[in-house]
């Protein structure tokens, strides 16, 4: 396959030795908490560090400076849910090319700030990728312009294969790179770029249990596609047509996570390697989570492909996470409706050290007797074992006090 392709890989190498257009070459680097946790040795490639937060700006780059001037001047067009539209759009202001992007509505608020802020002219238009993909195709039709494919192009694909190249020049040792599979372009870019500069190395693919797509066609299953997935990245129906023939060939294995592991393993980056990924890119520390035996005693390199989140979805899932951990609960304690007993229980939550956040006093609109009443307290403690001190203290103080929250 490489055989197919190489003319394309061999201009991307070439314009990433020139320096690629100022896209970075981020860090990989050792993650020693997550290499604790799960038993290898894990590397990560920090891509949400690029000026757009992701990847994609390799892809767009690659194909943007491929076109000639004619094309240039007709301008270009590009269907995405955000990150590759970010990279279209950087890029095409640096070089001087008009960009509409055609983005899916309910994409994320910060990726179409972001887009437009970046020179483009964007068209909320589609329900999901397909239909977007598919209106994008028809403009281009009939204004002639050049469509930017987010993954079904070669030099895209050649252009994120870059990632592979600065993953085995920073750290040769990598027995196997885990990448998220959308459409494909990363995970085909990378295998056949790593398996050329290192033949042995294992490229496996995963995917969101809710978008199972070429999981479906590589193990031959027949799963449903669709939902509401926290990755929404790489929710996308079908591969392309060029990089499911190149997975197919390329890739060792493709894995499936559920939303409980992305969800885990975003958090984990977040609070064990203090960086910010989004959905997609947690989702190959949600692989190694879910498939220990799988990755156990390797040296393992994980592409944090991005970290274009929401801000509003990331704060939930940060308080999700308090709850789960029992660090953050709801207590909800009756109370005799009489002077004094709201103070009597903040003295007794203060004295063993927790912190009340909120406070909620029932009264009226209550089924309880008229002289008993309640409030729903939110509290914050250092871990499980001191909730449970709290919520003890209370009890041993005569209060009715339930629980909630995790």
């Amino acid at each position: 396959m490489m055989s197919d392709l190489a003319a394309e890989f061999d201009f991307v190498a070439d314009c990433h030795a020139r320096g690629m257009g100022g896209v970075l070459h981020t860090p990989c680097q050792r993650a020693e908490a997550l290499s604790e946790l799960t038993g290898c040795d894990i590397r990560v490639k920090l891509e949400n560090l690029q000026a757009t937060g992701s990847f994609k700006e390799r892809g767009a780059y690659a194909k943007l400076v491929s076109l000639s001037p004619a094309e240039w001047s007709r301008g270009v067009v590009a269907a995405s849910a955000g990150n590759h539209a970010q990279g279209v759009a950087r890029h095409g202001r640096l070089l001087g090319i008009e960009t509409v992007i055609f983005m899916p509505v309910g994409t994320p608020a910060i990726k179409v700030n972001a887009t437009r802020a970046l020179g483009a002219k964007v068209e909320l238009a589609g329900a999901d990728f397909d239909e977007t993909s598919q209106l994008a195709r028809d403009f281009c039709a009939a204004e002639g312009r050049v469509l930017v494919h987010p993954f079904d192009d070669p030099l895209v694909m050649a252009g994120q294969g870059t990632v592979a190249t600065e993953m085995l020049a920073d750290q040769p040792d990598l027995d196997v790179i885990v990448v998220p599979i959308g459409g494909g372009g990363l995970a085909s870019g990378i295998a056949l770029t790593a398996k050329r500069i290192k033949p042995e190395i294992e490229i496996i693919g995963v995917q969101a249990d809710l978008f199972p797509s070429f999981h479906n066609l590589f193990h031959s299953g027949d799963r449903p596609v669709g939902g509401m997935t926290l990755a929404e990245g790489i929710a996308v129906r079908e591969p392309g047509t060029l990089t499911r023939r190149v997975m197919t060939e390329m890739l060792d294995d493709v894995l499936l996570v559920d939303e409980r592991m992305i969800e885990r393993a975003l958090n984990l980056y977040l609070t064990r390697l203090r960086v910010l990924p989004e959905g997609a890119g947690a989702a190959g520390l949600a692989a190694v989570l879910a498939h220990p035996e799988r990755f156990a005693g390797k040296v393992v390199g994980l592409v944090l492909t991005g970290g274009n989140i929401d801000t509003r979805l990331l704060s939930s899932l940060l308080l999700r996470d308090l709850a789960r951990s029992r660090r953050l609960a709801r207590l909800r304690i009756e109370l005799i409706d009489v002077p004094g007993q709201l103070s009597s229980v903040s003295q007794i939550i203060s004295e063993a050290g927790g912190n009340v956040t909120d406070v909620a006093y029932h009264k009226t609109f209550s089924d309880l007797p008229a002289k008993v009443t309640y409030i729903d307290i939110s509290l914050e403690a250092q871990d499980a074992a001191h909730m449970d001190r709290v919520h003890a203290a209370l009890r041993e103080a005569g209060f009715r006090a339930e629980l909630a929250g995790y």
